[in-house]
């Protein structure tokens, strides 16, 4: 199973020192998202995703231009559907966009996107990536009549939004939230679509996620970050690559 590493959270850290700063940072200022990036990447991550918001709470332009010309590994943007965003990502071309909702007032994404509502917004952004090549995938609460929207709407890649299920983890009802990803994933999957997860992922939880059929690649991000600032960024990104294998050894830390 794939890994995709999100580093908001460093630029996150970043901006609560250095929040005037722009386009003279060049790498200098501490924490470097591209510089952690390359660590993830040592660590076996197999892409790195960011989301660029429109507030610019964390990841700024900037990180993602150097981004594009620094990392050796695809790069996920997640971004709102907004022309802003699409003028961004037409000019940047990262390999890949995950379609997200956003909110100004929460502190990172909390639900999926609703496809189904918001229909008209999404349309013209994801056949205007589809027509330059750029892989599409759409963040959604793992529900039928979203997972059958997204067929509809002849969107290559899903991800599917585990937040409520690392919540149940930690406080109970797990089973009925891991079953609900499940049946999810078979959906999914009969329809054609090909499946990515995230969202709440961590070194504990992610022992049930990977017993799941079908899923292509995990986006993990906090989690990732919170371990790095005790083994650092490499050996915290190895040690969950090695979960996402489900290989019982890396259950010993």
């Amino acid at each position: 199973m794939r890994l995709g590493v999100n580093i908001d959270h460093v630029a996150t850290l970043r901006q609560a020192r250095y929040r005037e700063e722009k386009k003279t940072w060049g790498g200098m200022v501490e924490p470097d998202p591209v510089a952690l990036a390359e660590m993830a990447i040592k660590g076996g991550a197999d892409g790195i995703t960011l989301h660029l918001r429109e507030d610019r709470r964390h990841i700024q332009d900037e990180d993602l231009l150097r981004m594009k010309r620094n990392i050796s590994r695809p790069i996920n943007l997640e971004m709102a559907c907004t022309e802003e965003m699409l003028e961004i990502a037409l000019r940047v071309q990262p390999n890949s966009v995950c379609l997200v909702p956003e909110g100004r007032e929460e502190v990172t994404t909390e639900g999926g996107l609703d496809i189904v509502e918001r229909e008209k917004q999404v349309v013209p952004v994801l056949k205007t990536l589809l027509q330059n090549q750029i892989i599409v995938s759409l963040f959604i609460d793992p529900d039928e009549v979203q997972i059958r929207k997204a067929h509809q709407l002849k969107c290559p890649f899903i991800e599917l939004n585990t937040g409520r299920f690392s919540h149940a983890f930690e406080e109970g009802g797990m089973d009925t939230e891991w079953r609900r990803l499940l049946n999810s994933v078979f959906l999914g999957n009969k329809l054609g679509l090909r499946i990515n997860a995230g969202h709440g992922i961590n070194y504990n939880n992610i022992s049930e996620i990977v017993k799941i059929p079908h899923l292509h690649e995990l986006n993990i991000g906090h989690s990732i970050v919170s371990r790095a600032m005790w083994v650092g960024m490499t050996d915290a990104v190895a040690r969950i690559k090695m979960l996402c294998r489900n290989d019982e050894k890396s259950l010993i830390f």
